[in-house]
């Protein structure tokens, strides 16, 4: 028998959880467009009732969005500028109506290669809060999301919250996406970067993008060639010139792997640029 259960608790929830395979259901926005024609075979547990898993709250060493905390939560809500990134990324996914219901957690579990929200988590250092019946432990997002649609959360486990270390969340951020069309589109390519800025010189960079590998990626090569140089046109140049041999595109019906690779190397010096509060021009950068 197919059951059904909308816990109030968070303990509730993992005892459930505990005691036999359930599919987790939060906004839906994922869920039932993958369920599409096809009749339930799967218990579904509810967790749209659990409120102590929805806001932005912060602690001693790190920012704690919860898991249920929607796209237009974080929007609203005031962060520091290092967040910018997530806040552009928060309003790219889908429509207004799906950032309405849409939770920040489903996006990461549900593992798309295309997922708005991981590049700019992923230049916060963002961690993954998991919980069973027995356990909490923190993983790093770039080794909670294994591949497409694949995550290491285990049996009995559910995500309760995104961390994000303070140390972490300092310096200015900017997202750029590249789609088909303006809005209601899935990513060609997208890119998130946050830069430390002193005496106008780049202390620290975290670059990552996305849609360009079967994870979202930070690029080591680019941050490394970003530290150390002033904030003028020598950042397009180390950008330019800088490996990206994280990224492994491929090719679909909405680009090539070559064009990928092209569109990657711009959007990264945009998204550099808005980082560093200079606009880019719409004519380019990547050679």
């Amino acid at each position: 028998m197919i059951r059904y259960a909308k816990p109030t608790t968070v303990d509730e929830a993992l005892a459930l959880l505990g005691e036999a395979r359930w599919r987790i259901l939060a906004g839906g926005t994922d869920f039932y467009p993958a369920q599409g024609a096809k009749p339930f075979r799967d218990n579904v547990l509810d967790i749209n009732g659990l409120a102590m898993l929805r806001g932005i709250a912060q602690t001693e060493d790190h920012w704690l969005i919860g898991a249920r905390t929607t796209w237009t939560d974080l929007v609203r809500h005031p962060l520091p500028a290092a967040f910018d990134a997530l806040k552009q990324a928060a309003r790219e996914v889908g429509s207004v109506q799906i950032q309405n219901v849409a939770s920040i957690a489903g996006n990461l579990c549900n593992a798309s290669p295309a997922a708005d929200g991981v590049p700019a988590l992923l230049v916060l250092d963002a961690e993954v809060e998991l919980r069973s019946v027995a356990t909490v432990r923190h993983r790093p997002l770039e080794k909670f999301i294994l591949g497409n649609r694949r995550t290491e959360l285990q049996p009995g486990e559910m995500v309760t919250a995104i961390r994000v270390p303070k140390q972490a969340a300092t310096g200015t951020s900017a997202f750029e996406k590249l789609g088909a069309r303006r809005y209601l589109v899935i990513s060609i390519a997208m890119a998130a970067a946050r830069l430390i800025i002193e005496d106008g010189i780049v202390a620290n960079a975290a670059v990552a993008v996305g849609s360009c590998s079967v994870v979202a990626r930070r690029l080591s090569g680019v941050e490394a060639a970003l530290r150390g140089l002033p904030v003028n046109d020598s950042l397009v140049a180390a950008i330019q010139s800088a490996a990206m041999d994280e990224l492994s595109p491929i090719d679909d019906v909405r680009g090539s792997a070559e064009y990928r690779r092209d569109a990657a190397r711009e959007i990264v010096v945009r998204a550099v640029l808005g980082a560093a509060g200079h606009a880019s021009d719409d004519k380019a950068v990547a050679a």
